[in-house]
């Protein structure tokens, strides 16, 4: 990134001006004390600067982020964050986070540098105060990017005298700031005809001018970077080369001096100078000095019309989802659930074009705002309660080309608009919609308007499927023995019919499903269907099926497991059926899907960094780690792989598919040690040999997983495993070569190496070898604080107008 420095300097000429500024009316600030209760003193005065401060809680939906919403007429603002962190989470470690404004990183705020520079572990965003000062629109200009506050001082002999609010109108700091080669001068006069700036009349009572008259008043400052661009401003000189001038000050008036154009400092020394000129009297004088960095915010903001609508929307709909906060699009780890947007320019506003608000609970009509997402491609409202007809208005959104609003109940007829060519429309389960024109025919299925060659195909791949499947099913039964199911429905001492979770009927599970519907992704136990209870809580039906290999005893295995473990990495139980022949697990719902299809970018799921696949292998671990040693007794998973672990909206990690876990005696085999179980490719290979079973089995599989998410390579090539290729690469030191491409280079070397390290050391074929789980905890939290810092030495490239200050000592007390 570019780094520049803007100057200013006010410059007041006679000997001492003062300008006058009135006590000044609060209108346009805006100031928040963030986390203060609305009904606890909202608002209220402080005490110290005399700001009237209200609670942040009308402007987020949550304790985790806010967003203050722009004014309408476009207007420079400032502004200031403040942050002190008062031990709330009882972890005592300052916080070490990112602070965002719109779609771009402004600044990484590292509390915990600051105080003991050390980094420990994890830590929880705060904010303690959030103020917003309106400027006038003719003052600070930038040619490109925004100001961040590098200095303000006034020249006062004084250390004590900061000045802010009512002194400075617009509730800028400035902090007093004197050399001992300077002579201080005063005076208590009124200064007039104040310009857009408007410095504060206390810092305009005091200048300083060089104690040598002949000699130049010289400002000094360091700048970090020494390759760093600088924007600059008697002769004015910056670091000995003139500059400005010569300048005659206006008599009883403001001056202000500033430029647009940048240079940079020698060695990262910088210095400006003022030096009279030939004809002058008076030596120089300087009564106020500001330096900013200028940033640039490279992402745009989403488009404005595509906000208006999606808040609309979920206004109309009620939505509070816990990150629908901020900007929808940008950046993209942050983004809006349900959401896709065009991101090929980063200079160009992102369009949404995608919009999922699928078994969402919502009511009412369809709503109108939707038209106005001019470049939606897909949006599906199936699985809702969605009542009335079908708006016109969606026939009309000739960017629409998938359009799902099965399952609600819609009635009236379908208009013709939708029926043109190119659309794909479903609107089955809707039992009151009609066909549109004479026939006015009941919809039971799908309005088929695609080409028919797509149809053939489909039915192609459904064929090909059901022949593997068959094939598939047919070799596994030469060696998996089929297990019988009881013939009578369990008794009350069955551990998984006795307690501690909820028991289904059938007719609940096809009510939940919608008859089996929506169907979400097929196992070796059967298909696994999207499903609602009560129209509001998510869930996913596993249901047993009849040609399933797997049976009675799976099912009562990850029953049983799933009601005696609770750990927050591991699937949640919400309940199971158990009626005759019909077995069904409904667990919690996590819209991410597995790990598998982010990794090979199966229904357009976006490429996961490798900051977030090592916070997902890191998870992943500690619920594994649980099953080893926080059960009683311990248990091994048995079928750790990428397709079981799942990612819930913020890709949060939780392992799933219990079915062939079983428990070990403090290491040793199971014992139930007779059949082999597992997926291949990721079954130990010790275990296959020796068919006796420990924690270390799990290890293996989990060392694969890691090198799956590292390479991004199948796990099983037509010429070798996926460890003996990574194992050979390694030998010719390139850690390029193994990694990922689509991380695109973007990771840190020394991480990288760790993490493959790592792996290659779980999935060793001898299990004396392997680490533990909490081995490998402690060593992927090593690889994340890597990745980390690489983050943050590049962060300020992508932070309007602003300042932040990380000053506590004015303003509310930590909250």
């Amino acid at each position: 990134m570019e780094s520049s420095l803007v100057l200013w300097l006010v410059l007041i000429a006679t000997l001492a001006i003062i300008h006058s500024v009135q006590a000044q009316d609060q209108k346009g600030f805006i100031s928040l004390d963030c986390g203060l209760p609305e009904n606890e003193q909202s608002p209220y005065n402080d005490t110290t600067t005399g700001l009237n401060f209200s609670s942040d809680a009308t402007f987020i939906q949550s304790g985790k982020t806010g967003k203050i919403q722009a004014s309408s007429s476009w207007r420079r603002y400032l502004i200031r964050a403040t942050f002190t962190y008062g031990n709330y989470d009882g972890l005592n470690v300052q916080p070490v986070f990112d602070l965002y404004l719109g779609p771009n990183r402004w600044a990484t705020i590292d509390l915990e540098t600051m105080v003991n520079g050390s980094r420990t572990g994890e830590t929880i965003p705060l904010i303690s105060t959030l103020e917003l000062r309106p400027m006038e629109n003719d003052c600070y200009i930038t040619k490109s990017g925004s100001l961040n506050l590098h200095h303000r001082s006034y020249l006062r002999k004084s250390e004590s005298n900061i000045l802010r609010y009512a002194n400075d109108t617009y509730d800028r700091i400035w902090n007093p700031y004197f050399w001992k080669e300077w002579t201080q001068i005063s005076t208590t006069l009124d200064a007039g005809r104040p310009n857009s700036y408007d410095p504060p009349k206390d810092a305009l009572k005091n200048a300083a001018t060089p104690t040598n008259s002949s000699g130049p008043l010289t400002i000094r400052w360091s700048s970090a970077n020494p390759d760093a661009q600088y924007h600059l401003e008697f002769n004015m000189f910056w670091n000995g080369d003139f500059f400005y001038g010569p300048l005659t000050p206006l008599k009883f008036g403001t001056n202000t001096i500033f430029s647009k154009s940048s240079r940079t400092c020698d060695g990262g020394k910088c210095s400006v100078q003022l030096i009279r000129t030939n004809r002058s009297t008076l030596p120089p004088l300087l009564n106020a000095f500001e330096v900013y960095t200028v940033i640039q915010f490279p992402l745009s903001e989403t488009d404005e019309s595509d906000v208006n609508a999606i808040r609309s929307i979920a206004t109309n709909y009620e939505l509070s989802r816990i990150n629908w906060q901020g900007d929808p699009c940008f950046p993209q780890q942050l983004r809006w659930d349900g959401l896709n947007c065009t991101n090929a320019d980063r200079s160009v506003p992102p369009r949404i074009t995608s919009l999922n608000l699928s078994s969402s609970g919502l009511t009412g009509t369809i709503a109108s705002a939707i038209q106005n997402l001019t470049e939606l491609e897909k949006l599906d409202l199936s699985n809702n309660n969605l009542t009335g007809g079908v708006p016109e208005f969606l026939g009309n959104m000739k960017s629409l080309l998938v359009i799902n609003l099965s399952g609600n109940d819609l009635n009236g007829l379908l208009p013709q608009a939708l029926q043109r060519k190119g659309l794909e429309l479903f609107v089955e389960g809707n039992p009151g919609l009609h066909a549109s024109g004479p026939s006015r025919k009941l919809l039971k299925n799908k309005v088929s308007v695609p080409i028919v060659a797509s149809v053939l195909a489909s039915a192609a791949i459904a064929i090909a499927v059901l022949v593997l499947f068959l094939v598939l099913r047919k070799k596994r039964s030469k060696t998996v023995k089929d297990l019988p199911r009881p013939q009578s429905t369990p008794t009350v001492n069955d551990t998984f019919a006795n307690k501690n979770s909820r028991r289904f009927t059938y007719s609940e599970v096809i009510k939940m499903t919608n008859n089996f519907q929506r169907v979400l992704g097929k196992g070796g136990f059967g298909m696994v269907y999207h499903g609602s209870i009560n129209g509001s809580q998510q869930v996913a039906v596993k249901l047993l099926s009849q040609s399933s290999a797997q049976g009675y005893k799976e099912f009562k295995a990850e029953v049983d497991l799933l009601l005696r473990v609770h750990h927050t990495n591991l699937v949640t139980l919400v309940g199971y059926c158990y009626e005759g022949d019909h077995l069904a697990l409904i667990y919690e719902f996590l819209p991410n899907g597995d790990l598998k299809q982010h990794l090979s970018g199966k229904g357009g799921r976006p490429i996961i960094n490798w900051r977030i696949r090592l916070q997902i292998a890191l998870e992943a671990a500690l619920g594994l780690e649980y099953l080893h040693i926080g059960c009683t007794p311990p248990m091994v998973h048995r079928d750790v792989k990428t397709a079981n672990i799942l990612l819930d909206e913020n890709f949060k990690t939780k392992l799933a598919d219990f079915g062939l876990s079983r428990s070990f005696q403090g290491g040793c085999e199971s014992q139930d040690s007779t059949v082999i179980a597992g997926t291949c490719g990721y079954l130990d290979p010790e275990y296959c040999r020796t068919s006796r079973l420990a924690e270390k089995s799990d290890v293996y599989s989990y060392g694969v997983v890691l090198l799956e998410m590292i390479t991004n390579q199948p796990v099983i090539s037509e010429k070798c495993h996926i460890a003996e290729w990574v194992g050979s690469t390694l030998k010719r030191g390139d850690i390029t070569e193994i990694m990922d491409p689509n991380l695109g280079g973007a990771y840190d070397s020394n991480s990288a190496w760790r993490a493959v390290e790592l792996a290659m050391s779980c999935a060793d074929p001898f299990s004396s070898k392997r680490p533990t789980m909490s081995q490998v905890i402690s060593e992927l939290k090593e690889c994340i604080v890597c990745e980390n810092s690489r983050m943050n030495n590049n962060g300020g490239i992508e932070s309007q107008q602003v300042s932040i200050v990380l000053d506590t000592s004015v303003g509310p007390g930590a909250r």
